[in-house]
């Protein structure tokens, strides 16, 4: 089965910790201080190349992780950077979030996006020098990397899409036309999962086909194979709707716009060339007879056209004709900068907190007070006191007090916990 579909968890490199540490010194037992930061965890980094065709790999590594940071040490020596994760992708992969948000949309070979930020290292206590603070005895720890669950989509990226109902003939056409080698019998659903393959043109024209299994009435709303391979035409350039003559014509092209309409995505406007194929074998006033049917039902200045995939009768002109369609529509394409994933800051708004008692605790809440949090070691006393002197200027002390906060209350910071201290 093709694998378009998996899920993976993320996780950047935590931060290393700052230490503390003071310089020996001739007849002085503690020098000043000179304890190194910690390195920055290493970033997940993932990166689009057309080398890889599938997201198989991610079956059997479920977890991508990068390196943490390493710790600072004596001498101010700072702590080693962690190594950034760099994960191949194939070219059309998607990242969605637990929230179902597209996170990331690698649409070109080469495009580098960060899919989570490695946290930043801690300050030793050198950092914390002062005229009024000599001898800091102060180390922050590192900040934790980010951390996510994502589903990883590949979206084949073809010039043009085949598609019609099941036994249209869209494997023959591609195996009569291109170096792809898909299966071909005589019954429905003989295609379980998209074939791709190059279609030469003429000498400087080729354009990458995808032939996608067939599709029934309901399919938009999971019948059948379902809608799972709708997603495989989203960014084709033009469709090539394949009408078997043996059917009714007109309800087979209605059924397969219906289905394309009902899809997530409106496809039914996307440029089509209708087909009516398996012509030989039939004369050509009943040719006629079906393409006035199918001329009742298709907009007009449509493309239709008559051929035998099997024979390859018609089929020049047809290709020829997707040749155009292809370069009229990549040329009129409002071309759409790339952009990276932005690596995420603190807002305007980060200095922001909320104070609100739960079960009998204080629980303070806000980015900024919940990074230093993060980056204090609640076992030193002269760390906590920091932190205090950081809520105390920010306000946060004063709300807890016009709260009716009384000595030796608890206080929790951040919601899911990140630490928690007495008043």
């Amino acid at each position: 089965m093709f694998v378009d579909k998996v899920k993976v968890m993320v996780q950047a490199g935590d931060g290393g910790s700052g230490v503390i540490s003071f310089r020996k010194e001739k007849f002085v037992d503690h020098g000043g201080p000179d304890g190194g930061d910690g390195g920055k965890g290493g970033d997940v980094i993932f990166v689009a190349s057309n080398n890889q065709n599938t997201l198989a790999a991610f079956r059997h590594q479920k977890e991508l992780k990068a390196e943490p940071g390493g710790a600072g040490s004596k001498q101010k020596k700072h702590g080693k950077n962690g190594a950034d994760l760099v994960v191949d992708v194939p070219v059309g992969t998607i990242a969605i979030d637990e929230s179902s948000a597209t996170i990331a949309d690698l649409t070109s070979d080469g495009q580098q996006v960060i899919i989570a930020e490695g946290g930043l290292g801690g300050f030793g206590n050198a950092h914390f020098i002062s005229s009024r603070r000599q001898a800091p005895r102060i180390a922050e720890n590192g900040e934790k990397g980010d951390k996510m669950d994502l589903t990883l989509e590949l979206k084949m990226i073809a010039n043009v899409g085949l598609i019609g109902l099941p036994n249209a003939g869209k494997s023959t056409l591609l195996k009569s036309t291109s170096n792809a080698k898909p299966e071909i019998a005589n019954y429905p659903f003989t295609t379980l999962r998209p074939n791709l393959g190059v279609v030469e043109i003429d000498k400087t024209t080729s354009l990458l086909f995808a032939d996608i299994p067939g599709l029934i009435e309901g399919a938009s709303h999971g019948k059948g194979l379902g809608d799972e391979f709708l997603r495989h035409i989203e960014r084709t350039s033009v469709l090539l709707h394949l009408i078997d003559i043996y059917e009714n014509v007109a309800k087979a092209y209605q059924t397969i716009q219906k289905e394309l309409k009902n899809y997530k995505i409106d496809l039914s406007s996307r440029p089509q060339i209708v087909i009516l194929n398996k012509i030989d074998g039939f004369d050509e006033a009943d040719v006629n007879v079906k393409l006035k049917e199918l001329k009742t039902v298709i907009p007009p200045k449509t493309p239709l056209y008559a051929i035998s995939a099997t024979s390859k009768l018609g089929v020049k002109d047809l290709l020829y004709e997707v040749k155009k369609i292809v370069a009229k529509t990549q040329k009129t394409a409002k071309v759409k900068p790339v952009k990276d994933l932005p690596i995420l800051r603190l807002p305007s708004n980060a200095d922001a907190w909320h104070v609100e008692i739960k079960d009998s605790h204080f629980v303070v809440t806000g980015q900024k007070i919940e990074r230093f949090a993060e980056r204090t070691d609640m076992k030193s006393v002269q760390g906590v006191q920091r932190l205090r002197d950081i809520m105390r200027k920010m306000g946060i002390m004063h709300e807890l007090a016009r709260k009716g906060i009384q000595p030796g209350q608890k206080i929790t910071i951040g919601s899911p916990t990140i630490s928690k201290m007495d008043y």
